[in-house]
């Protein structure tokens, strides 16, 4: 399995839009700010919405969107075994590791 990375540019992607702000909030944010979850604050919401768009295409944030109304649906893609649900968890994963390094407060 290879492991994927976020590049140098993908570093310096993010840190320009965090610098610049994001112009609307994108369904991970949305998703993560109606989720009312504790420590769903703006700035976290933001700042993974902002790796998300890195990391992530539109579909596959679309998808991630949902998690955060029903966490069962992420399970439910983890278990699958086709080619393409096993590519979006490679991805998933990528994207967890590098909001979870980048969003830490």
């Amino acid at each position: 399995m290879r492991k994927m990375r976020v590049g140098r540019m993908g570093w310096i992607a993010l840190g320009l839009a965090m610098v610049t702000g994001a112009a609307h909030a994108g369904p991970i944010e949305q998703a993560c700010l109606a989720s009312n979850r504790a420590g769903a604050e703006r700035a976290l919401c933001s700042c993974v919405q902002k790796v998300a768009d890195i990391t992530l295409s539109a579909a596959d944030q679309r998808l991630v969107a949902r998690f955060f109304a029903d966490p069962n649906r992420a399970e439910a893609v983890r278990v699958k075994t086709s080619a393409s649900a096993n590519a979006f968890w490679q991805r998933y994963t990528v994207f967890g590791q590098q909001a979870e390094l980048a969003c830490q407060g």
